[in-house]
């Protein structure tokens, strides 16, 4: 093994390494509130890899490649790890809706869609708006807001993550 790390292969060998468990770990930390189960098995795993990794690093300080292969592995892993969240989409999103007219409309559109809306009223800037509240599942955020495009180009959209929820449609309709 030593021969391969400190070989042509080895600074390709660390960057693979580290893009493994940089986006392991990124995963792990974005998990913990959603998969508290996966969490410790992704841990072990990621520091597995990374013992390997910085230990070929380590025994080849004197090579430039072979730290520059780390750094980058480490930057390239960030990457993917946010990318691997964002494609499995895992937990629920609120999002806020604020338009000025035509209010119950979208809200029945969006019903049309398959999302509970609640309506309430507001007071804007420029006078009154309707605010259209809906909690989902993360993996129907875009098609929600697709929907939104359509309907309501010009709405002001928030997205948040809330922590849970407890009853109401979205739980109704997971039963």
């Amino acid at each position: 093994m030593e021969e391969l790390i400190a070989g042509p292969w080895g600074p390709a060998l660390i960057f693979v390494l580290r893009l493994s468990d940089v986006s392991l770990a990124t995963v792990r930390i974005l998990l913990i509130h959603r998969r508290r189960s996966l969490v410790p098995v992704l841990g072990f795993v990621e520091m597995c890899i990374w013992a390997v990794a910085v230990g070929a690093t380590v025994s080849n300080l004197t090579s430039p490649l072979h730290i520059i292969s780390y750094a980058a592995g480490f930057a390239a892993g960030s990457w993917l790890g946010i990318r691997i969240e964002e494609r499995m989409a895992i937990g629920l999103a609120m999002l806020r809706v604020v338009v000025r007219e035509g209010g119950e409309e979208i809200a029945g559109f969006l019903r049309a869609g398959g999302f509970g809306v609640t309506e309430t009223m507001g007071k804007g800037k420029d006078g009154p708006v309707f605010i259209l509240n809906l909690v989902l599942s993360r993996k129907d955020v875009r098609r929600c807001v697709a929907l939104l495009e359509v309907e309501a180009p010009d709405a002001f959209v928030v997205m948040e993550e809330p922590r849970g929820v407890q009853h109401g449609f979205l739980k109704r309709m997971h039963r």
